[in-house]
């Protein structure tokens, strides 16, 4: 792993479709704006994508912890964009600030974890669960 510092940044936007709203994911009386699962998508990219450049080969990182606030409506049509910044890394374990915005207001801000790991040993825990899974329900 390369040394993250403190301070990368990184962004992730997406247009708002009528799959990400929350009448789609919840009751379908919602009004027809963006969900709050989607907008948290949006953070947890950008967050991945401010310390991409400093992942090596077989190495990623999850997301651990999602602290968000859902402060304002996004219709379809609009891009809601996420900027993140690297707040603290301690080991494996990165912390992010993290802002939405639609290009008039700020929809959300959230405080973000992320774990960075190897992928080949995550994939092999994985299939260990997998298969474990597999015996307990045969």
């Amino acid at each position: 792993m390369k040394p993250i510092p403190v301070g990368a940044r990184g962004s992730f936007s997406l247009v708002v479709t009528a799959e990400h709203l929350a009448n789609r994911f919840k009751d379908s009386m919602l009004p027809a704006v963006l969900a709050t699962p989607v907008m948290v998508l949006i953070m947890e990219n950008a967050a991945l994508n401010a310390i991409k450049p400093y992942l090596e080969g077989d190495e990623s990182a999850v997301g651990t912890r999602v602290d968000v606030i859902h402060l304002a409506a996004t219709p379809v049509g609009m891009t809601a964009t996420a900027h993140a910044e690297v707040t603290r890394v301690d080991g494996r374990r990165i912390e992010f600030k993290v802002e939405a915005t639609d290009g008039l207001d700020t929809i959300g801000t959230a405080t973000h974890e992320r774990m960075l790991i190897d992928m080949v040993r995550f994939n092999e825990r994985l299939q260990q669960k997998a298969d474990r899974a597999a015996g307990a329900s045969s």
